[in-house]
């Protein structure tokens, strides 16, 4: 059916219901709405569960990179925030991700001197294009190459998403009531919906909502 979906669910139930449920409903189990519709089962879906946030302030106030990030997934991280894939060359060190065939990125926690720029740049191909992310750099490396875009980390990073904040529990209220709508004098010339069938319109009323045809 060409259907793609997205849940995001907070709190320990997302491990103990909802994972278990899909499993179910891939493999076709016969409960509830499913043996309603008679379905066999198939599909698939891929669990995610975010990781604690990449920057953190210090004492004073400044952005620095959480302590629960070794080099590798700093890396993978910074890859995924300017839109590169992270896959490491096996042989090139500074190709750790790449957003296309020619364009790479790099991102290393040490000093980037003119030195070590000049090294990367020998061993470039003139059609590639770098992406460097460093703590900090020799002045002189800023614009020293066309196809070397040199940034500093975390800096590159802020205003991209909220970071510091781990905790995105909701703080949910009962909505105001107007008190100008009386649910008893609501009329529809609409006939009232069984059960079944009012679970089946609420249904096709998500699936409207989510669903994206390709």
């Amino acid at each position: 059916m060409a259907r793609h979906w997205i849940g995001v669910e907070l709190g320990e139930h997302a491990k103990t219901h909802c994972h278990p449920r899909l499993k179910k409903v891939i493999q076709g189990e016969q409960g509830g709405i499913s043996k309603s519709v008679n379905w066999k089962g198939g599909g698939g879906f891929k669990f995610y569960e975010l990781a604690s946030s990449l920057l953190n302030q210090d004492s004073f106030g400044n952005w620095v990179m959480s302590k629960e990030y070794n080099p590798t997934m700093v890396a993978a991280a910074v890859a995924k925030q300017e839109g590169f894939r992270y896959f490491p060359d096996e042989h090139i060190y500074w190709k750790q991700g790449k957003s296309s065939e020619k364009d790479f990125i790099y991102t290393t926690t040490q000093f980037v001197t003119v030195e070590i720029l000049d090294k990367i740049k020998d061993e470039m191909q003139p059609d590639e294009s770098l992406l460097i992310a460093c703590k900090a750099f020799q002045q002189e490396c800023d614009n020293r190459f066309s196809n070397i875009t040199i940034k500093k980390i975390p800096q590159m990073l802020l205003g991209r998403c909220e970071f510091g904040k781990d905790d995105y529990s909701l703080n949910i209220v009962n909505m105001p009531r107007d008190e100008a709508f009386d649910e008893e004098s609501y009329e529809t010339d609409e006939p009232e919906m069984n059960e079944t069938e009012e679970r089946k319109s609420t249904q096709q009323g998500i699936i409207n909502f989510f669903d994206t045809d390709e």
